[in-house]
């Protein structure tokens, strides 16, 4: 009861409460006429001067303009400094660098020359000694152990791979005598130098072979051939060389070459080594390879003596040494040190190799030097090219040294002959820079940066805290006030804040915990009540409204807790509206009670008046808003209905002080009123003798209807009470409220509509019909499952215009739906992380083509469902909100790939994957919409009798499907009809390949079939699955996520036992629910008895076989629901109410069974 009785008068006192709809604010602020909220907010709310707020903005830019020029100077000079001191440390290393580049290779140039000289004067010595013992001279001498030799001259140069050769000076006429003497000795020299050397690629042998048996040179006009040298003079051919291997890329050893004329560089160096007697040097380039190959020619004199210096000594022969830069410049650095830029320079012209000599020299340019660049990157060196290509910017730290200078007196040359000064400079690189760069600058920019801020930030902070605790203040002030105006009429309001300006006036703290509204520390000390007058008043003539939902409590059993909420918030703010407008008072919200009066806090006279005008206007607004809400909220929404009582008198309003102090009513006033409303009956408004007869001081005696028996109220005996009758509003212009003395007559208000509806009332949800509003709501839950399978696909949705291979198969071919079935299904498993980024970012519109073929199919699905008491189209929309309560109520236990559950929207299951709880059934949004889309189909065409029935009459049916009739022909006639053209673009949103049109049929086929619980065998075969998949407690509420066959096989069996449980949720759920279902059902077993189609009485065995179904099969499979650990609280809620709808059958079922035969008969 929403009313407390207390002492002999039995007085009712109601607390009022603060409503949690977003409607209070709006509603509270036409309380007492005159009140409005902005003349509360205006009673307390302080005021700022805008001059001292303009002041304290100006401050504010100040401070933050000074902080943000400090933050950009300290950042931009913490930068540079850093920069700097980077730049500083990259000099201070490259010079580092540069000193051991020019020391090296100066070392490198005076140990080679020494080495040169030495080995020279060792190989004239050499000779000369075997001239005396053997009268050998020059050019017919042959080093003994060459190789030998010259590999440890090699290694005393301190450079890898130099190229060394001797060539002898042959004379006019000694150039026959010199072909034989090479023929004869080059197989000598050849197999020494092929055993020292550790030749391998040839022989000795093959070497001869490849030798040109005379002093030649190659011919560029004729391919590079090798030709016999013709003109006079003396030549130089190469013969022995080191290492052997060298010349092989050429077509024919180089042995015998004439060195003049192979290389005119070598022969220009010669000339001029033989003219000043001494070492020479220059640039020349290596014709053997694919690439530029530059290296310094050096040419060695050989005299005929050991002393090389000696005057008188004639020159005999010259060591050849040929050796390449980038050889020369190896190992200078150490690993790691890279970049750096070397410039070679010689202070003589670079000529082209196939100009003549005299013509060369008639063309000498200085612009012509030899000038190479190569880049040392730690011991190696690559060439860069022919020309200074060092950056200009680093000029400035260039480090340069003289490489090599002969010192050779330019004049003793012959003319245009040249022995070049090689210079060598040093410089880094925009590489090296970067390498040795560092991110000190950005690092130490951004923690000046980060200082500031945070600083700024502090300040900011402070500043912030500072505002909001005055925004605080204020806003509290302003919430308390209207709160305060809420609860309590406007003169309790008033004396509440005048009581606290006494106590401040007395010096009692102004900033309690209450504030200064009246509601501190000593408001709510009881001890502080004493002696103080309370707050109180007496209103001897007011009409309370008590109105309570009928069917409330049976429906929200069947609901998702915010379904609950939606539907109250909804239906008492479209209350709290009316009494706007009506200026009635709300008292509170008590459950599903909601209790107003009129005439209070301001007396008014008419307040019966008003009270049964609004009652009216709640009543029809109650039937509005519950036929639109149906298509939101499912079925049987439009069945709740309104029950009120109404009753005049005078009542005691005040305030009794103490914690949550609310404005109350007390007086006989409100029991009768509660009285009024309990014994009224649905969609009816019951008054007392009190008010009907107000309602004829004011001239509407017509709008009562007496009752034909008298009330029993109790403290009061007897009571004649009276009906308010319906009426309409009129929607002609200047016409008043209510149409007095037309009212509808009570007989007829009980069964018709209000008639004078708009034609957009009866266009919309209002006009519609019960199936019409049920199929709406399909539409709604189905759609948004739609929506969330295009989401997981990422958005796409491919128009298919023809039927598949695959889908012209299904269900042809002779096998039945039966045999389709399978005890496995694999679901598929998404990447959470990705389905999530899709939820938030994918346009899931599934398109109006779509959706407009799903209502035509929905409503083509209801038209298919015959007119039995049970199974008909309500009762599977009934199954179907089962199914959809049941998916959103699957909690996430198990963190495993799981997403975080949203705050669940209307119509929305949403997706979580549970994949280590729920065994993947969340994660797929197909087989969310495949067991709901099942659910109603599942009873199409429904003959109204059992399959065993079916079976006894031999229907056609039966000759095709044997067994599981009903359930069977229901999936070929679904499915048939959605396989049809009219259907393509909603197929297209349920599936897109061939896996996913496999998976949705084997889900339909698995989930239908479940349906048929009266089939001993295959419930045999699906209780053993159950204890297959679960063969105990604990692993019922485990997951093994490495076995997917597992989790396939748990996730197939909970979504048949899922669809059982939906099927006869009815007997899970409030006892008003089953009741009505049950009689139903009782109702089509009984009619098909009547027809001759059952074999027995259902009403003689009706009792106990509702007793055994909910002890074999109702409790069992709630159990099964609990033990699976899937479906959270709503496991439990089904098996609480299975049982208790079990005790309630076995005390009331008898009398229930023989109402159900006694209504039947009637109707």
């Amino acid at each position: 009861m929403p009313y407390t009785s207390s002492g002999d008068e039995d007085t009712r006192s109601v607390t009022s409460r603060k409503s949690q709809l977003s409607h209070m604010s709006t509603y509270s602020s036409s309380v007492g006429g005159s009140d409005s909220a902005a003349a509360r907010q205006d009673h307390l709310s302080p005021t700022v001067g805008k001059r001292e707020e303009a002041n304290v903005v100006r401050a504010r830019c100040l401070v933050a303009f000074i902080l943000l020029l400090a933050t950009a100077g300290v950042a931009t000079a913490a930068n540079l400094l850093v920069k700097q001191q980077e730049r500083n440390d990259f000099e201070n290393k490259f010079a580092g660098y540069a000193t051991q580049i020019l020391t090296v290779s100066r070392a490198r140039a005076n140990q080679l020359f020494d080495a040169l000289d030495s080995f020279a004067s060792s190989i004239g010595a050499q000779a000369a000694a075997e001239h005396a013992l053997l009268n050998t001279s020059w050019p017919f001498y042959t080093i003994p152990e060459w190789s030998v030799q010259a590999q440890k001259f090699a290694q005393l140069t301190g450079i890898d791979n130099p190229t060394i050769s001797v060539s002898p000076i042959v004379q006019e006429d000694q150039k026959d005598a010199w072909n034989s003497y090479a023929a004869k000795h080059n197989p000598i020299w050849y197999q020494e130098s092929v055993e020292n050397e550790g030749y391998t690629e040839h022989t000795a042998e093959e070497l001869i072979q490849l030798t040109v048996p005379f002093i030649h040179f190659y011919d560029p006009e004729n391919g590079f051939q090798p030709t016999p040298v013709s003109q006079p003079g003396e030549v130089y051919p190469l013969f022995q060389t080191y290492p052997i291997g060298l010349f092989l890329g050429l077509p024919l050893m180089l042995t015998n070459a004439d060195g003049r004329l192979a290389s005119p560089q070598t022969s220009e160096i010669a000339q001029i080594s033989r003219v000043i007697r001494r070492p020479t040097l220059g640039f020349t380039i290596d014709p053997n390879t694919e690439t530029k190959l530059i290296a310094s020619q050096i040419v060695q004199p050989i005299f005929d003596g050991a002393n090389t210096g000696s005057k008188g000594r004639n020159i005999v022969a010259s060591i050849v040494v040929r050796l390449p830069w980038m050889d020369y410049f190896k190992n200078v650095l150490a690993e790691g040190e890279d970049g750096i830029h070397v410039v070679i320079e010689s202070s003589c012209p670079k000529l082209p190799d196939d100009i003549e000599l005299s013509e060369r020299k008639q063309n000498l340019t200085e612009s012509d030097r030899y000038i190479v660049t190569y880049q040392l990157d730690g011991p190696n060196a690559v060439l860069l090219g022919e020309a200074d290509l060092h950056d200009p910017e680093y000029d400035d730290l260039v480090g340069s040294d003289i490489l090599v200078d002969l010192d050779i007196d330019q004049s003793q040359l012959p003319e245009g002959s040249c022995v070049p000064v090689l210079t060598l400079r040093v410089y880094p690189s925009t590489e090296m820079e970067e390498s040795l760069k560092t991110n000190n600058d950005i690092i130490y920019t951004v923690v000046v940066v980060v200082i500031f801020a945070f600083t700024t930030l502090v300040l900011l902070l402070y500043d912030f805290l500072v505002g909001r605790r005055q925004r605080t203040v204020m806003n509290r002030v302003v919430q308390q006030d209207r709160i305060v105006s809420d609860i309590f009429p406007t003169a309790i309001r008033d004396r509440l804040y005048e009581n606290q300006a006494k106590q401040m006036m007395k010096g009692n703290d102004a900033e309690a915990d209450g504030g200064p509204l009246g509601l501190d520390e000593t408001f709510y000390d009881r001890s502080n009540t004493i002696g103080s007058a309370p707050l109180a008043d007496l209103f001897p003539s007011v009409t309370v409204v008590f109105a309570d939902l009928v069917g409330f409590t049976a429906w929200s059993s069947a609901r998702e807790p915010h379904h609950v909420f939606i539907l109250l918030e909804t239906i008492y703010g479209a209350f709290d509206n009316l009494a706007y407008r009506h200026s009635v008072f709300k008292i509170e919200t008590v459950g599903d009670c909601y209790v107003s009066a009129a005439g209070l806090p301001e007396p008014t006279d008419d307040h019966a008046v008003v009270a049964c005008r609004f009652a009216r206007d709640c009543l029809r607004k109650m039937k509005d808003v519950t036929l639109k809400l149906e298509v939101a909220l499912g079925p049987d929404t439009s069945d709740l209905n309104l029950r009120t009582g109404i009753h005049s008198g005078q009542v005691t309003a005040g305030v009794i002080r103490g914690q949550r102090s609310r404005f109350q009513l007390f007086g006989d006033t409100m029991n009768t009123a509660a009285r009024m409303e309990s014994s009224s009956e649905q969609s009816r408004i019951q008054i007392s003798q009190v008010t009907a007869d107000l309602l004829k001081e004011a001239g509407l005696a017509s709008w009562t209807i007496p009752r034909t028996i008298k009330m029993f109220v109790k403290g009061k005996g007897d009571m004649q009470t009276y009906w308010l009758r319906k009426s309409c509003r009129s929607t002609k212009p200047g016409a008043s409220e209510l149409i007095s003395g037309s009212c509808i007559p009570e007989e007829e208000a009980e069964t018709e509509e209000c008639s004078e509806r708009t034609e957009e009332d009866t266009n919309g949800i209002e006009g519609m019909n019960k199936t019409e509003r049920l199929i709406e709501w399909n539409v709604e839950v189905l759609a948004s499952l739609l929506e969330q399978i295009v989401r997981s696909r990422g958005g796409a949705v491919n128009q298919i215009q023809t039927l598949s291979d695959t889908e012209k198969k299904i269900g042809v071919g002779g096998k039945t739906v039966l045999e389709e079935f399978t005890p496995v299904i694999p679901l598929k498993r998404f990447d959470t992380e990705k389905l999530e980024r899709h939820q938030r970012t994918t346009n899931s519109n599934v398109g109006e083509e779509a959706k407009s073929q799903l209502r035509n199919y929905i409503s083509t699905i209801s038209g298919m469902y015959p007119d039995n008491a049970f199974h008909n189209f309500e009762h599977a929309s009934h199954v179907t909100a089962s199914v959809k309560k049941l998916l959103a109520r699957i909690v996430n236990t198990d963190d495993r790939n799981g997403l975080t559950a949203s705050i669940p929207t209307d119509n929305v299951v949403d997706l979580v994957d549970l994949a280590g709880h729920s065994y993947g059934i969340t994660s797929d949004p197909l087989t969310q919409f495949t067991v709901v889309f099942s659910a109603l189909i599942h009873d199409v065409d429904h003959p109204g009798v059992p399959n065993t029935q079916l079976v006894k009459e031999k229907s056609r049916w039966v000759r095709v499907y044997k067994k599981s009739v009903a359930e069977q022909k229901s999936v070929d006639i679904a499915w048939d009809m959605l396989m049809s053209d009219e259907y393509a673009e909603l197929r297209a949103c349920i599936y897109q390949t061939e896996e996913e049109l496999l998976r949705f049929r084997q889900l339909v086929v698995n989930t239908v079939l479940a349906t048929d619980i009266a089939d001993k065998e295959l419930q045999a075969l699906r209780k053993n699955r159950w204890e297959i998949a679960f063969p105990n407690a604990d692993s019922a509420t485990k997951s093994s996520a490495d076995n997917v066959e597992s989790e396939d096989r748990k996730a197939t069996i909970v979504i048949e036992h899922l669809i059982q449980a939906s099927d006869v949720s009815h007997t899970m759920q409030h006892w008003h629910i089953y009741k009505k279902w049950n009689e139903r059902f009782f109702r089509e077993c009984y009619h098909a008895y009547r027809e001759g189609r059952a074999d027995s009485d259902p009403s003689t065995n009706w009792y106990k076989g509702e007793i055994g179904f909910f002890d074999f099969y109702v409790i069992p499979l709630a159990k099964k629901l609990q033990s699976c650990g899937v479906f959270g609280v709503s496991s439990d809620e089904y098996l609480n109410y299975a049982m208790a709808n079990r005790e309630e059958w076995i005390r009331e079922g008898e009398a229930l069974v023989h109402k159900f035969l006694t209504g039947y008969n009637e109707k």
